[in-house]
């Protein structure tokens, strides 16, 4: 009603102005601009606020494939017959949600709305799932597997940077619950960090792609795990390791974003760990280099399109607008001053691709669900 209001009244003005919101002498219109900026404000997409309501979907979607075997993606290599195995038996804490990457994060969403909302629908089964899930046998299995030397990088980086989200998840729960599952994950936890800090001082180059090998967004969690759990060794490397790798970088090309599959900002992922590491005078400069557009209050970021639901790789583009925006609230809320303008780009791009959760396929509803939790949680913390 207030958008036909002002549509009209701004019809009225440009009647009564001159075509294009001039004058009579042929000025701009400062009536007529300022209707465009009304209109304008009134189509920005509001903040998705994780209401008890929306909770109880999000948590619907893990929930619907954490015990679900197939199909299933391993990514195993074999160095004989005899490794062959149900996924079950392979991976049973994370053998679910198509991948082990996704079967992770997938419980780091149940424990953070639990957490967050006590009061869920199922929540006693949730608990359950939990609780059998990550028992202390089953993460042995899971530590266990490691071990083997064929998979000793296997989910290198990614999958190792969730499971330190799902631990300070659960050491931050005040809960019997989460103390419980906090012990039983933590060799596999131990194990995490462990890998971090021998593959950081042999990697020389950075990774720097929209997919999960990405080395910006795995130091990221790895850093906010360190910091929480007071484990100075670990982000003293990481922050090694990002100036080595990041420091110098300029003019990052963003206009080259998306690759077709990409789920993750290589620029984007880049500002959101150094944003981190760098003290605030450094880090200001730095962006001068990198990415010194961001500071136009007029920056714009076309939201990412999926022209194929069903296609699992092509749905990765619904995750980069739920990434992009978990970094712009986080660098509008540390930076307000030159980057508050941000929240309403995060806001856009959350706002296209949440209603595409309920009711997706399979190829996105085992993944994506986080992500969007993950960004909410970043728009909120922040308020």
């Amino acid at each position: 009603m207030k958008r036909t209001i002002i549509c009209i009244a701004a019809l009225a003005l440009v009647s009564c102005k001159g075509d294009n919101g001039t004058n009579s002498e042929g000025g701009v219109d400062r009536d007529s601009t300022l209707v465009d900026e009304a209109v304008a404000m009134l189509e920005k997409p509001k903040t998705v606020v994780l209401s008890l309501e929306e909770a109880n979907k999000l948590a619907q979607l893990p929930l619907d494939c954490i015990t679900v075997e197939y199909p299933n993606k391993l990514n195993q290599t074999l160095s004989g017959a005899d490794e062959l195995g149900e996924p079950r038996e392979l991976h049973p804490a994370f053998y679910g949600c198509f991948d082990w990457h996704s079967s992770v994060h997938g419980h780091w969403a149940l424990v953070s709305l639990l957490k967050q909302f006590p009061e869920l629908k199922r929540a006693d089964e949730i608990r359950e799932l939990l609780k059998a899930s990550l028992s202390e046998e089953n993460i042995r299995a899971e530590v266990n597997y490691f071990s083997n030397e064929q998979e000793s990088s296997f989910e290198r980086t990614y999958g190792w940077a969730w499971v330190l989200k799902l631990a300070q998840e659960l050491q931050s729960w005040e809960d019997p619950l989460g103390t419980e599952l906090s012990q039983n994950l933590q060799p596999l936890t131990d194990l995490m960090v462990q890998k971090f800090r021998e593959f950081l001082p042999k990697l020389n180059y950075p990774i720097r792609v929209g997919e999960h090998t990405n080395t910006a967004f795995a130091l990221v969690l790895a850093r906010d795990y360190a910091v929480a759990n007071n484990q100075e060794e670990l982000k003293s490397l990481i922050d090694k390791r990002a100036r080595d790798y990041y420091l110098n970088d300029d003019h990052c090309p963003i206009a080259w974003e998306p690759g077709g599959f990409d789920f993750l900002s290589p620029c984007l992922s880049e500002i959101d760990l150094m944003r981190r590491v760098l003290a605030k005078n450094a880090f200001r400069l730095w962006m001068e280099d990198f990415m010194p557009q961001l500071k136009n209050n007029n920056f714009t970021l076309e939201v990412a399109e999926v022209s194929d639901r069903t296609d699992g790789k092509l749905v990765h583009l619904d995750g980069l607008n739920f990434s992009r925006a978990w970094v712009l609230y986080g660098l509008s809320a540390q930076y307000p001053q030159q980057y508050g303008h941000l929240r309403a780009l995060a806001d856009e791009h959350v706002a296209h691709s949440f209603p595409n959760l309920v009711g997706d396929t399979y190829e996105g509803g085992h993944w994506l669900g986080t992500f969007a939790l993950y960004a909410i949680q970043e728009s909120s913390d922040k308020d």
